[in-house]
């Protein structure tokens, strides 16, 4: 893909933007990342979603452990150039590093935070 005609906003948030992952056919909300500008850059090159690791400093390609990579269908972006929403076809039917479809699998019930999704796979097998 070319150079991009407008500039995402990465110096809000110490070079970081939020990245919502969504499954293209059914707009189930999968996740919530980071990218840095070598993200975009790598996921735009790719079209896999890559992100950027807080916790370890680096780049994250999805699915390079896992095998539950997104595959990009649409890019969108947000009204202040801040926050990326990714269109995907997510492979392995699991987003989610603990086993669930979606990193949104506990819902809020009288006060409680109760799970309300079955796991597709055991994280233990998976990353080892």
């Amino acid at each position: 893909m070319g150079k991009l005609d407008f500039e995402l906003d990465f110096k809000k948030n110490n070079g970081l933007i939020p990245a919502i992952a969504q499954d293209y056919k059914t707009n189930e909300v999968l996740m919530l990342a980071y990218m840095n500008e070598q993200a975009f850059d790598e996921t735009m090159k790719s079209g896999k979603a890559t992100y950027y690791s807080r916790s370890r400093k680096v780049l994250w390609k999805k699915g390079e452990t896992s095998g539950h990579v997104q595959y990009v269908k649409e890019i969108r972006v947000d009204c202040d150039n801040d926050t990326i929403l990714l269109k995907v076809d997510q492979t392995g039917d699991a987003a989610c590093h603990k086993g669930y479809k979606s990193c949104f699998f506990s819902k809020l019930v009288e006060n409680e935070l109760k799970v309300v999704e079955s796991k597709i796979f055991d994280p233990k097998k998976v990353y080892k």
